[in-house]
């Protein structure tokens, strides 16, 4: 049995956190007809928009490890032919029960936020070991290891310029 129930799950969760933009300081929640599109593109209603912004905020606090108060939501059980589903009809509901999900099949720690603080962009860790810390190695990645590199350098400067005035 197919229905137009919204697609529960990872995807849907990463983007729903990332509704929150930190890098270019965005919050596509506090725009009306934006978050109704978003809305509307992953089979919700984009419900009550101060609700969405909490579950979200609680949402990332707890993928980046913290506690949180999480806002209640009514989630319906829905049952099909040899089967037991979550039914989500706002977007704070399609991320609880997605969550829910994640956390029953075991999944819910790939969710991670990027580890550049000035990115923060959720993402779902596919990697074989779960160990991924950045969103995208090839650009949070590459300026997390060139600010290491710029640090340790800067560190062996100065030895080397005394090293320089001994041999002097």
């Amino acid at each position: 049995m197919r229905t137009n129930a919204p697609e529960l799950g990872a995807d849907l969760l990463v983007d729903f956190l990332n509704t929150l933009d930190v890098e270019d300081g965005i919050d596509a929640i506090d725009d009306a007809p934006g978050f109704a599109a978003w809305a509307e593109q992953h089979g919700v209603d984009a419900g009550d928009r101060t609700e969405a912004k909490r579950v979200r905020d609680a949402l990332r606090a707890v993928v980046d490890g913290e506690e949180a108060d999480l806002p209640s939501v009514g989630l319906e059980t829905t049952c099909g032919e040899r089967s037991v589903g979550l039914a989500a009809h706002t977007a704070a509901e399609a991320a609880v029960a997605s969550s829910l999900i994640l956390s029953i099949q075991g999944r819910f720690g790939r969710v991670k936020l990027c580890g550049a603080e000035d990115c923060r962009w959720a993402f779902y860790d596919v990697s074989r070991n779960g160990s991924r810390t950045w969103c995208s190695m090839g650009v949070c990645g590459n300026r997390q290891k060139a600010r290491t590199y710029r640090a340790k350098q800067d560190d062996a400067e100065p030895v080397d310029q005394q090293r320089d005035a001994a041999a002097r």
